[in-house]
């Protein structure tokens, strides 16, 4: 009988070690995932800030590049698939789209 509770806690004590640890760090890693997060959308917005040619758009967010250019990727990351680090100005595969 010793034998087998022996076996059944010698079974069981990883798991609850690994329970132990998780419950112990899970707070810090929250926090320092959190921080993570603040930093990533400090510098999409402060990279997209920095982009000539954007323009906000509702529902929508930050497009850069020409709206008015059939070829224009309506993204933020990405103006068009001609042309996509820019400028818009003075393209040569400018094709003008009516937008309403």
């Amino acid at each position: 009988m010793f034998e087998i509770l022996l076996i059944f806690l010698i079974g069981i004590t990883p798991c609850l070690v690994s329970l132990w640890i998780i419950q112990k760090f899970a707070p810090r890693t929250t926090e320092r995932l959190n921080s993570v997060r603040l930093i990533v959308n400090y510098r999409q917005r402060t990279a997209i800030s920095n982009q000539p040619e954007q323009q906000y758009i509702e529902g929508v967010g930050y497009i850069i590049g020409d709206l008015t250019c059939k070829f224009n990727a309506r993204s933020s990351q990405v103006r068009c698939a001609v042309n996509p680090l820019g400028p818009c100005k003075d393209c040569r595969d400018y094709q003008s789209i009516d937008i309403h």
